[in-house]
């Protein structure tokens, strides 16, 4: 009888090593299956499997050859709280994702915008012999305190870099395949030259990006930082100024219809380089006399349309030529060399958004499990 504390403690000893052996063999497996479903440039320092909830650390996704930042996905830590129930069926549903100092780049080139490369154009997600019946859904996906570089090579060699920081974003009702609408909210600080400015971002987007709604609200933008959308090569360059923007679009079957405002605050030219000197295509000299009679601003609404699924649509281009045909208005004068139309970010940015949720949900299929 003496010997039984000892054989139950032996036996509580032995079950709990192997409990926590299990554990520890199961977390190695599970994390190689998270680098193997983010794909051969992701690296995850460290991952811990709770009862309801697997969290990652220091996941980083390192960027091709060719990319103008050396990684293109980074976070600090990921939680990621799954349906159990739902792990055995098809239909993988996770309650939540939540990402802490999350770290994106994005490259624009002509007619195409590209992020994530390795989740977005790996071929490997959708090889044949993969299980196409099953799908992910996620209810939502918090980003909390995040950075945003996005390298744009369509206006300047090398790309010029547009960067946002703090942002806090909620995406809501994320589907692979695309679910019939995703909702958003962003906010963030826009870094700028001289000052930094704030943006607000809402609305939704419904599958392939054919019909959408969005509200986007800009206070206080450095104009330096946004110089090469606003004037052309030649034209007159800015020295100093603030723009606020607060745009309202809808898209119904790729056709956008949207109204605006903007606001030009303290703007200010470099010298004039000759009598023909223009800016957004308006005669320098005007702009100049306007802003004195009128407190050193600018006030117009605008309107814009088009067709985004149109490989000449670019709303980088469309816009700044409303918001020229606006002030040319209101200015009372005509516009002049005011160009037209190359890119396709409209299009091809809502098509790279889609592609990102494509992308994670294949990662999460493969990650929970998906039938081969």
């Amino acid at each position: 009888m003496k010997r039984w504390p000892i054989i139950v403690l032996v036996v509580i000893t032995t079950t709990a090593v192997a409990i926590g052996a299990a554990y520890h063999i199961g977390a190695k497996l599970l994390q190689g299956k998270i680098v193997e479903a983010l794909g051969p440039r992701s690296r995850v320092a460290a991952l811990k499997v709770n009862w309801f909830t697997v969290e990652l650390f220091g996941l980083r996704i390192d960027a091709p050859k060719g990319w103008p930042a050396v990684r293109t996905l980074e976070a600090e830590r990921v939680t990621i709280v799954p349906d159990l129930r739902s792990l055995l069926s098809d239909k993988i549903r996770i309650s939540s994702i939540v990402v802490q100092r999350p770290y994106l780049s994005m490259l624009r080139t002509p007619g195409k915008l590209r992020m994530v490369p390795s989740l977005t154009e790996d071929n490997t997600i959708t090889q044949p012999g993969r299980d196409k019946r099953s799908a992910v859904t996620i209810s939502t996906i918090e980003l909390r305190d995040g950075s945003l570089e996005l390298f744009d090579a369509t206006v300047s060699r090398p790309p010029l870099k547009i960067t946002m920081e703090r942002i806090d974003a909620t995406i809501r009702d994320v589907a692979a395949p695309a679910a019939e609408k995703t909702r958003f909210e962003l906010t963030g600080i826009v870094k700028g030259i001289i000052r930094d400015g704030r943006a607000r971002l809402s609305g939704w987007v419904g599958p392939s990006a054919r019909n959408s709604s969005s509200r986007i609200a800009l206070a206080g933008v450095d104009m330096i930082a946004l110089q090469p959308y606003l004037v052309k090569k030649h034209e007159a360059r800015i020295v100093r100024g603030s723009l606020d923007l607060n745009l309202d679009s809808e898209v119904r079957n790729n056709q956008l219809d949207g109204k605006g405002k903007i606001i030009i605050k303290d703007l200010e030219l470099a010298r004039s380089q000759g009598f023909f000197d223009t800016f957004m295509g308006l005669p320098r000299a005007a702009v100049i006399g306007f802003l004195k009679d009128h407190n050193n601003a600018i006030d117009v609404a605008f309107t814009v349309q088009g067709d985004t699924s149109n490989p000449n649509f670019s709303l980088n281009e469309n816009l700044p030529t409303r918001i020229a045909a606006s002030m040319a208005g209101t200015l009372g004068v005509s516009i002049i060399n005011v160009a037209e139309g190359f890119g396709s970010l409209g299009r091809k940015g809502m098509e790279g958004a889609g592609s990102v949720v494509e992308g994670v949900g294949a990662a999460i299929k493969s990650l929970f499990g998906s039938k081969q």
